[in-house]
């Protein structure tokens, strides 16, 4: 799933250009819109922001309040949560407001937002939606757990698979009591190279026996303590070959993909290769 947010100052045009790229998108995959509330909103009354999204093409249309009391649904949930909840079933989700994530964006007029930026525009009706869609189309898709094994037991060969063995990484916070407390890491790859790695690694397991699909995935960029880092999705006719494939697969994608790892103590930083 892309994932683009619309930020601006109020009377800047952020619906006008959700629904814009609503229709836009809306020819290429499903699209769902978050809408960020100060207080629970009306989603289904004609003319507020969120009929808008809907009236636009939108598949869901989701309202959410900065401390996560008020969902769609009445559940609570944050902005991460929510998307982590649309990722196994859109391929777009257009998020309204959100100034502070750290999701790419379009910015309306002179808001200052956090990176990244994609694109700016003094109003919502006056954005290049061709540079939008170009720029937003050259990111790394929102990729979950939960989308690559939706993904995965989409393969043709599914019927075979008596078994889906997954591995996820993620930021530890400490290796033990006494060690400093990691705040987050940052990673960098050669994009070509990462990819053609990538692709290698999983033509590769993909031709064991019993090996019907595999699903790679590696963040770039920041990543907070506690977060995912890396996922290895694989379907197999029975555990013994998914298990296998699993663990051959993230340390082979540790050894063999260029990525390069800051980490970010409360001490101090550094690169993970320099240190080594």
């Amino acid at each position: 799933m892309q994932v683009l947010g619309i930020v601006g100052h109020s009377e800047t045009g952020k619906t006008t250009l959700v629904e814009r790229l609503t229709q836009r998108l809306s020819g290429s995959g499903r699209v769902a819109t978050v809408k960020h509330c100060t207080h629970a909103p009306d989603v289904d009354t004609d003319g507020k922001d969120t009929a808008r999204h809907r009236d636009a093409g939108a598949a869901e249309t989701v309202a959410l309040t900065d401390d996560g009391e008020w969902y769609a649904t009445g559940q609570s949930r944050t902005l991460d949560e929510t998307l982590d909840a649309l990722a196994p079933d859109y391929d777009y989700a257009l998020v309204e407001g959100y100034s502070d994530a750290s999701i790419p964006k379009v910015v309306l007029g002179d808001r200052e937002v956090a990176d990244p930026v994609l694109h700016r525009a003094p109003h919502g009706a006056d954005a290049d939606l061709d540079n939008i869609v170009t720029a937003l189309e050259e990111r790394d898709p929102y990729i979950t757990l939960e989308t690559l094994v939706a993904d995965i037991k989409r393969d043709p060969d599914e019927v075979y698979s008596g078994a889906i063995a997954t591995f996820t990484g993620r930021v530890r916070a400490q290796e033990g009591p006494e060690d400093p407390p990691t705040e987050l890491l940052e990673f960098e790859r050669y994009d070509e190279v990462a990819a053609e790695k990538m692709a290698a690694l999983r033509r590769d397991l993909e031709a064991r026996d019993g090996v019907y699909a595999v699903r790679l995935h590696h963040k770039t960029g920041v990543v907070d303590a506690g977060e995912d880092i890396v996922f290895v999705v694989i379907l197999a006719g029975h555990r013994g070959e998914a298990f296998r494939a699993v663990e051959d697969g993230i340390n082979r994608l540790k050894e063999e993909v260029p990525l390069f790892k800051k980490e970010v103590t409360v001490d101090e930083e550094f690169w993970a290769h320099e240190r080594s």
